[in-house]
């Protein structure tokens, strides 16, 4: 019998409510934070590894996903392809509206990579400024590998520009009819063909980690409180089924001021006749 409250539609509701809150802490933003926090930690570990080492040619690492290797540095030799270029709109580097310019590269071995040749500050607050061509010549050059963003949608022309909403080499090779391996190499300060040179992430744990503490520490205390709430329940009289008061609707309470009046009046009546009475007998 003392677990009949389980079944009352509102006990059921918060029941709900609890363990699908407590669930999406522990099954999906708990890993979620725990995931992030691990990719900051290899991309800490890649750019640490990266700036002890020299860069190694980029055959060596083409048949590796950019994912698996990104922020390894490699060398590039071969040639621009400036006709297949494209300016990627909507970034934001150091806190300030940007463009980012990516140009094919055909690499001696006859494969075709795409370049991120570093960004530029938008001319007149929103339109592409003018853009330095590369190199027209056979060139070395050092770039990070990067993952290609993950966004399809198709290149379009404006002000006499191809551009694209992400650094994908698919929607970028299809706009230039080029065949380009997926991902991209970002170049290097100094490098022949960069443009203003885009910063590389600040090597920092970043706060994921606690994050995920945090839902951790969330999910148990919503259940932690469900339980504590339902022990309080089972016990004799239930803690949370204990008569309140009932709250008195506005027309009680002013038949009951009006009352109160009423009873203030007829005291103040029957006080003035016993003085008239009194006056009378004198």
């Amino acid at each position: 019998m003392r677990f009949r409250f389980l079944l009352r539609p509102g006990w059921l509701a918060l029941t709900l409510a609890v363990w699908v809150f407590a669930g999406a802490c522990f099954t999906m933003l708990m890993p979620w934070q725990f995931g992030r926090n691990d990719e900051r930690v290899a991309q800490n570990d890649a750019l640490t590894t990266a700036m002890k080492s020299e860069p190694v040619p980029v055959g060596t690492v083409l048949d590796r996903p950019n994912s698996e290797i990104e922020w390894h540095k490699v060398s590039l030799t071969g040639k621009f392809l400036p006709a297949g270029e494209a300016v990627a709109r909507l970034r934001t580097v150091q806190g300030e509206a940007a463009f980012e310019v990516v140009t094919p590269f055909l690499l001696d071995s006859g494969q075709t990579v795409l370049v991120d040749r570093g960004y530029l500050r938008p001319a007149s607050g929103v339109s592409v400024p003018d853009v330095a061509a590369p190199p027209t010549t056979r060139v070395t050059t050092v770039a990070w590998v990067r993952a290609g963003e993950n966004d399809n949608r198709d290149a379009f022309t404006e002000d006499g520009r191809r551009q694209v909403y992400a650094i994908n080499s698919a929607v970028v090779g299809r706009a230039a009819g080029l065949d380009i391996r997926p991902g991209y190499f970002q170049l290097s300060e100094g490098q022949p063909g960069v443009l203003d040179a885009l910063p590389l992430p600040r090597m920092e744990s970043g706060p994921f980690f606690s994050y995920a503490l945090q839902w951790i520490a969330f999910g148990v205390m919503a259940i932690g409180g469900w339980a504590y709430f339902s022990w309080r329940e089972i016990q004799p009289g239930g803690a949370l089924t204990e008569p309140r008061p009932r709250r008195k609707t506005v027309a009680e309470m002013l038949a009951e001021d009006e009352a109160g009046t009423g009873l203030e009046a007829g005291s103040g009546s029957v006080l003035a006749a016993s003085g008239e009475q009194r006056q009378a007998g004198r």
